[in-house]
């Protein structure tokens, strides 16, 4: 049974990483390690949809198994979402197999038994092509790869043994206090170019008339502590791709333009010319942003913008 075969624990990464997989004309196949996870990969156009059934929870403990089932069955490709538990899961498999593994890849091409890869070195500064042929361990962020359609797949119940050596012991859900932007189809993104919290005031008024989330650069969040840490917008944060992007009082540093690079449209609002920022943009207003976001208000609200 050749073919790629994918995994995260989120669905949604499936989706899309099944999206990949259609686009290489090889057969798709979905490994699911909890009942939960084959239930939520039943429908999202896979080939197939094997539950490796165990009497653990913990997906890492699957390493093994999973490694044993790509071997057994000729598989050509795997490709796992760039999650925590995705990355951990990845490594072991890929250390079980002894085979090359490429972590959080920008772009992955998969033709002719070659696979081809992207990914960002040097904080983003630089674009890293690699390739190899025959197995290989690949790992995929999300927002990547347009999502897979809703057809009905073949599930498929296989009996293993995981290794029982680690277990959970307690868990603590993290709380998350702002929205996902990397969901979010428009995005104010404020920057540490604001003189106090009160302008922030500007970026909601400005938010509200476009329909946009607000999101911000990792000082906003970090030190002056004015959003959610899970809002700032960076190498180090989360990559959003909007269909639009307003930067306000934004420098637009290497780390940061990393995050914001795949946004449709980036418009950027900053005082000084020479800021970063306006080499990653698509439109630019050198000006005041005390000045600039205002009229902007109410230019948008005198039009109906939608």
């Amino acid at each position: 049974m050749s073919g790629i075969y994918v995994y995260s624990d989120k669905p949604d990464i499936v989706a899309e990483l099944v999206g990949f997989g259609r686009g290489t004309g090889e057969n798709i196949h979905i490994i699911a390690c909890t009942s939960v996870e084959a239930e939520n990969c039943a429908e999202l156009s896979a080939d197939k949809v094997i539950f490796l059934k165990g009497d653990n929870d913990m997906v890492e403990n699957y390493a093994k198994p999973i490694a044993e089932l790509l071997q057994a069955e000729g598989a050509l490709l795997f490709v796992v979402g760039a999650t925590p538990r995705g990355r951990d899961l990845a490594a072991r498999v890929a250390g079980y197999l002894n085979c090359g593994m490429v972590s959080d890849v920008s772009s992955v091409i998969y033709e002719n038994g070659k696979t081809i890869t992207k990914r960002l070195i040097y904080g983003g500064a630089l674009v890293r092509k690699e390739s190899f042929s025959g197995f290989g361990v690949v790992t995929v962020p999300a927002g990547i790869f347009e999502p897979s359609g809703n057809e009905k797949a073949e599930v498929v119940t296989v009996e293993v043994q995981p290794d029982k050596r680690a277990k959970i012991v307690s868990i603590s859900p993290i709380l998350r206090e702002g929205v996902d932007l990397t969901a979010a189809e428009k995005i104010i993104c404020v920057g540490m170019g604001l003189d106090k919290e009160d302008d922030m005031q500007m970026a909601k008024d400005l938010s509200q008339v476009i329909g946009a989330e607000i999101g911000c650069t990792r000082g906003v969040a970090e030190d002056r502590r004015w959003l959610p840490v899970d809002s700032y917008i960076g190498l180090s944060g989360i990559t959003v791709k909007p269909k639009l992007l307003i930067s306000i009082a934004v420098s637009g540093q290497i780390q940061h333009a990393v995050g914001i690079r795949d946004s449709k449209i980036i418009v950027a609002i900053n005082t000084d010319i020479k800021a970063p920022i306006f080499s990653v943009c698509d439109y630019g207003i050198v000006g005041d942003m005390y000045e600039v976001v205002p009229m902007l208000i109410k230019a948008l609200k005198n039009n109906s913008f939608n």
